[in-house]
């Protein structure tokens, strides 16, 4: 339970990592969101320090933080992408979008109502943190995910590969009089075809 300088910070924390999470959705430019979103994991590392879950706070600064939002950050800046023409369509979308607001907001109400109206329900749900002299945060961390929930830690892993390569798709332009590598010309290659000779005439270049 957090009380005196603990909650103060627990409420700035909170209230950077909306506004910033906010602010991700609401920027014009894209460079500034990937920048907001790094403000917002700081701001998420810190709450993760005030529960006493160092472990996720630091690989959240140096795996998010320090490696994929600075690789998002310059492909924003190297790619040549119409960003006025993604947002045009993003009206008929809004319809879809809506519904998955209101079943999210109408999930935390119930979230939110049930622990207001019976507040004996916070005492039934176990501690996530073991006791600190019989097992550390990360051992323990480690234990849950890779035996209780293995398999949907290999599922999630699969699911930031098709992100990946969908957004790859999304994003690659077919530039015209630009060599592209074939990798199955590549391979399908023979010796005979894989040099030229020609008869030169002494004297003469090619």
């Amino acid at each position: 339970m957090l009380n005196g300088l603990g909650a103060i910070f627990f409420y700035l924390f909170a209230f950077v990592a909306v506004a910033s999470a906010f602010m991700v959705i609401s920027a014009r430019n894209p460079v500034h969101s990937v920048l907001f979103l790094i403000l917002t994991f700081f701001n998420a590392a810190g709450l993760f320090l005030l529960t006493g879950a160092e472990f996720l706070a630091m690989i959240l600064l140096i795996v998010y933080v320090g490696a994929v939002m600075v690789l998002f950050l310059f492909v924003v800046m190297m790619l040549d992408v119409d960003f006025a023409e993604l947002k045009s369509g993003a009206l008929q979308y809004a319809p879809i979008g809506a519904l998955v607001g209101l079943i999210l907001a109408a999930e935390l109400i119930v979230v939110v109502g049930g622990y207001s109206f019976a507040p004996e329900l916070a005492s039934t749900v176990a501690q996530p943190i073991p006791d600190l002299a019989e097992r550390s945060n990360t051992a323990a961390l480690g234990d849950v995910i890779y035996t209780d929930y293995l398999y949907f830690f290999q599922i999630a892993g699969l699911i930031l590969l098709v992100a990946m390569i969908g957004a790859i798709v999304l994003t690659l332009r077919h530039k015209p009089n630009v060599k592209r590598q074939s990798i199955a010309e590549q391979v399908a290659r023979t010796p005979a075809t894989a040099i030229e000779i020609k008869k030169v005439e002494t004297g003469k270049g090619i």
